[in-house]
């Protein structure tokens, strides 16, 4: 029996799209579009920035050495934080019905930033009864660590945690760590696999 759900927060609840965070940056630096998403993928930062080991003072002043940017420290994070799109990809309902029914957990690839930026203005994030996160814990998915940290916060054991995350990857480390878990598709796909499991809202 399923005794706690986690989800993905990237792709799962809030959408993501990095072309929007590239094409900002292309606006106040002098590289293309394709250069930007090259470079950055080259400096290892962003893996670096969410597994804690860098500030986020660390982070814009090499990025924006990088780029040659001229931007101030809350103008970049304004650029840096529009990957995220507007509306929920799951309806605050379902995650506010849930967690009355289950331990509802937020197991997330993410930064410090990010995350505060998130939980300002998406409400529905408030119905988790926790949070694991990459920067915190200090690995990223698909690592055993993060998983086990998840595991140690759910109270239960790992065949009694279902997990759902857009990334096959994440799905195949948690089912390593003996987490039931599944891509996530779309809404309805989702609550179809959480009804096979006998969870319902």
């Amino acid at each position: 029996m399923i005794k706690t759900v986690m989800l993905d927060m990237g792709n799962v609840i809030v959408p993501v799209d990095f072309r929007r965070c590239h094409a900002a940056l292309a606006a106040v630096c002098s590289y293309p579009l394709h250069e930007i998403r090259k470079r950055i993928r080259l400096t290892g930062l962003p893996e670096r920035f969410e597994c804690g080991q860098i500030s986020p003072v660390e982070f814009f002043r090499e990025l924006s050495s990088i780029f040659d940017m001229r931007v101030s420290f809350v103008e970049f994070w304004d650029i840096w934080s529009n990957v995220f799109g507007l509306e929920p990809l799951l309806p605050e309902s379902l995650l506010e019905a849930l967690c009355r029914q289950q331990r509802l957990l937020l197991l997330s690839n993410t930064n410090s930033v990010h995350f505060e930026w998130l939980r300002q203005r998406y409400s529905l994030l408030r119905h988790f009864h926790g949070y694991i996160l990459s920067f915190e814990v200090g690995a990223l998915k698909p690592a055993p660590r993060i998983y086990q940290e998840a595991i140690a916060r759910a109270g239960c054991c790992p065949e009694e945690c279902f997990f759902a995350d857009d990334d096959a990857s994440n799905v195949e480390g948690a089912k390593r760590e003996g987490i039931d878990a599944v891509q996530f598709q779309s809404r309805e796909q989702l609550e179809a696999d959480l009804r096979m499991r006998g969870i319902h809202w």
